[in-house]
């Protein structure tokens, strides 16, 4: 029998008066989060359970999980030493364009691409329903949620299951990149985990596509790293333009196009 006592050396059993499970991270001691982890990061899709069904359930737990006061503390102090942060959230410019308005858009445009993808889908231009915020987390939210699908034209990913893990690491470099790490963090909640449950189910399930799921995410974190603030961009300027004018102009860089809905199309 092996002796992996070496590896284990360390490990101390903390003594609790506790009648449940307790730990010092807020996300380990909610049950709904060990739940949707556990279950969403090892499942297998399934028509039965929609994956756009994953992400809303983990933003309805996180909204409770999450300390929003200190959150907008961590957002109160980043304002002060970063002027340009500041003037973005003072603006507090919230898009109220329709799909009937990207019609004017030439195909070859970015308002073009993304009047075809929802039009030709079916889909809402708003991903959640508006809402009025109350903070700036909630103004954070709303406006990342706005601009998503617009990330994925600009960031080149395709709109499919595995093309989700490009705007999604994006994200989660490019706040490391230009915020104070423990403001990134808490604003990364949401990404690390949704886009884990693609990366494992990947590997888990779908080993065929693997290459092409870590590739995704390795152009995506090439672009957050070497972009400016996503979060600040007013994607709505650059709606008439073709994407490489929209990248340029925006700040946009380190882009490589992959079609990913092949490698997408494997995972049933």
């Amino acid at each position: 029998m092996n002796d992996y006592s070496y590896l284990m050396q360390g490990i101390e059993k903390v003594p609790t008066d506790s009648s449940v499970l307790v730990s010092s991270s807020r996300y380990l001691n909610d049950a709904r989060v060990r739940d949707w982890v556990a279950t969403h990061l090892l499942r297998r899709n399934g028509p039965d359970v929609p994956t756009p069904s994953d992400s809303i359930q983990l933003v309805q737990i996180l909204r409770e999980v999450q300390d929003i006061d200190y959150i907008n503390d961590l957002i109160a102090q980043e304002r002060k030493q970063n002027t340009e942060l500041d003037a973005w959230f003072s603006e507090g410019f919230i898009s109220t364009f329709s799909l009937d308005d990207l019609k004017q858009y030439d195909p070859d445009t970015v308002g073009g691409i993304f009047y075809t993808q929802l039009s030709d889908n079916k889909l809402d231009v708003n991903i959640v329903p508006p809402f009025t915020p109350r903070n700036d987390f909630e103004y954070f939210n709303l406006r990342a949620g706005q601009t998503h699908d617009l990330e994925h034209i600009l960031g080149g990913g395709g709109f499919d299951f595995i093309g989700e893990l490009v705007p999604y690491y994006m994200r989660l470099t490019n706040l490391f990149v230009h915020m104070s790490p423990e403001l990134a963090g808490e604003l990364s909640a949401f990404s690390i985990l949704g886009s884990t449950r693609i990366i494992t189910r990947a590997v888990l399930h779908y080993p065929q596509t693997w290459l092409v799921t870590q590739n995704a995410v390795e152009r995506g974190a090439r672009v957050g790293r070497e972009s400016a603030p996503l979060y600040l961009m007013k994607y709505e300027d650059v709606f008439a333009m073709n994407p490489d004018d929209a990248r340029e102009a925006l700040g946009i860089n380190g882009v490589e196009i992959v079609d990913t809905a092949a490698a997408s199309a494997q995972w049933c």
